[in-house]
């Protein structure tokens, strides 16, 4: 799991790293520095969210998780984009986040080297929100995105003018990471517009006893998902095709 050094959001990172180790799974993470990152604090505190608060911060279930992911070995210990291969794991996810701070992450040249050589091998890729832009960004060998002729969501249009509108006067662009938003940009990137899938729109966030209530889109190996109302769905489903991944190669193997 690759981390921005900052500004990730932290339901949709500690909410997946929950799940998968509760199902027997380890989760290492890279950061660009190999130093321990750190998410958007506003995410966690709702500080300057004003009427959106209740909406747009981190649940109980979020902030708990993220509480025992930082004091996880793994967390405290991550490794360097520059010295992660595809070799050394079986599955990659790739969370989001919409503060300044995910740039650096969201224009890795490493990270989209890293994912397209993901998608190549047949590997499960989970992708969240703003995480599905960096996928989006990952060339194929043809030039191509590595989303082009597959089905995806992400972070809708909808959803990020709506949060930016809400918090403009206080906090400015803050929810407008790009000029272009998620969902036009990754639009771009695919073979066809109708392959954005949007889901229904939603403020209520999903939870281990409701996962009906997020949205997830699956398309072969590849697992995508739109804001951390969606993270425990999505965590759970990522679960469920890394499950169906281990048994078709252990019926395969000789």
């Amino acid at each position: 799991m690759p981390l921005a050094a900052r500004d990730f959001d932290p339901t949709e990172t500690a909410v997946p790293w929950k799940v998968l180790t509760a199902r027997g799974h380890t989760v290492n993470f890279a950061t660009p520095d190999g130093l321990p990152g750190k998410a958007d604090g506003r995410m966690l505190t709702g500080d300057g969210l004003g009427v959106a608060k209740s909406t747009l911060t981190a649940d109980i279930n979020g902030r708990r998780a993220y509480g025992e992911m930082v004091a996880s070995r793994a967390f405290q210990r991550p490794q360097s984009y520059a010295n992660i291969s595809s070799q050394d794991f079986d599955a990659l996810v790739l969370p989001g986040g919409h503060a300044p701070g995910m740039k650096q992450y969201l224009e890795s040249r490493i990270l989209q080297s890293l994912v397209a050589q993901t998608f190549r091998e047949g590997k499960p890729v989970g992708a969240i929100c703003h995480g599905v832009l960096l996928a989006a960004r990952s060339k194929s060998a043809d030039g191509r995105s590595v989303l082009f002729g597959k089905k995806t969501t992400a972070l809708t249009k909808q959803q990020e003018l709506s949060a930016w509108a809400l918090t403009y006067l206080w906090l400015r662009d803050y929810y407008r990471t790009y000029p272009t938003t998620v969902q036009d940009e990754v639009t771009q990137a695919l073979a066809q517009p109708s392959d954005f899938i949007a889901g229904p729109f939603s403020v209520v966030r999903d939870a281990p006893s409701r996962l009906q209530v997020g949205f997830t889109v699956r398309d072969g190996n590849y697992l995508s998902a739109r804001w951390p109302g969606d993270a425990h769905r999505f965590a759970s489903e990522f679960a469920t095709v890394l499950d169906t991944v281990s048994k078709t190669q252990a019926l395969c193997s000789p």
